[in-house]
């Protein structure tokens, strides 16, 4: 169950209205509801509610146990958990030491307080490493936009022109094109760099190649 992304071109189209943080809580606790009742009965959660569920209702996203193995991540359904469950993995094995590096990170407003705190956390124990993590603002499609993987190549330039990227900004792969170097604007990843004068490295979506590409492991 994932709700539907309003762009601002509606003009001439059938008025709706964005969810709220009530309507979000309201549609979490029938999902659940029937999660329970559906398990109960074939030993399998059946319906799933999407990231962005939780994190508009301002809720913890469910455990991993609750996923059913990640069936419908391609849906943003349990993205967050596994990126959290994996960076904890890695996370808790890293001892720190003293490497000098100063990065950028740029994503959605959806994703943007998980890699906050996720950056936060391995600058506590990698002094010397600076993360900028910057949330683009969705102009193309419209503000109500939130997810990295409709954020455009003129957005990023835009938004990004003048802030302390670092040695290299760091994208998440969803961003582009699957198998291009081409974001949803056609603009190519070559012309972000030479626009923003840095270079740019596509992360996949897991928790270590995050921590791989900030500490440039």
């Amino acid at each position: 169950v994932v709700p539907a992304g309003l762009t601002k071109y509606r003009d001439g189209l059938y008025p709706l209205e964005p969810f709220n943080k009530e309507d979000a809580e309201k549609v979490i606790d029938t999902i659940e509801k029937w999660q329970k009742e559906f398990y109960e009965e074939y030993d399998l959660h059946f319906i799933h509610a999407s990231d962005e569920w939780y994190i508009l209702a301002g809720r913890e996203v469910p455990e991993e146990e609750r996923y059913d193995g990640y069936l419908q991540l391609e849906n943003g359904v349990g993205m967050l958990r596994l990126l959290q469950n994996e960076f904890e993995e890695v996370y808790e094995n890293l001892e720190g030491d003293d490497r000098v590096r100063e990065v950028s990170l740029a994503t959605g407003g959806l994703a943007y307080p998980y890699l906050l705190s996720m950056a936060e956390r391995i600058q506590e124990i990698y002094p010397n490493v600076k993360v900028h993590v910057y949330k683009i603002r969705n102009d193309f499609f419209g503000e109500l936009i939130t997810v990295s993987g409709l954020i455009t190549g003129q957005d990023l330039i835009a938004q990004l022109k003048d802030k302390e990227l670092g040695d290299v900004i760091l994208l998440p792969c969803n961003m582009l094109r699957d198998g291009e170097e081409v974001f949803l604007d056609d603009i190519t990843l070559s012309e972000v760099k030479e626009s923003l004068q840095v270079e740019a490295n596509v992360v996949k979506s897991s928790g270590q190649a995050l921590i791989d590409a900030i500490l440039n492991d």
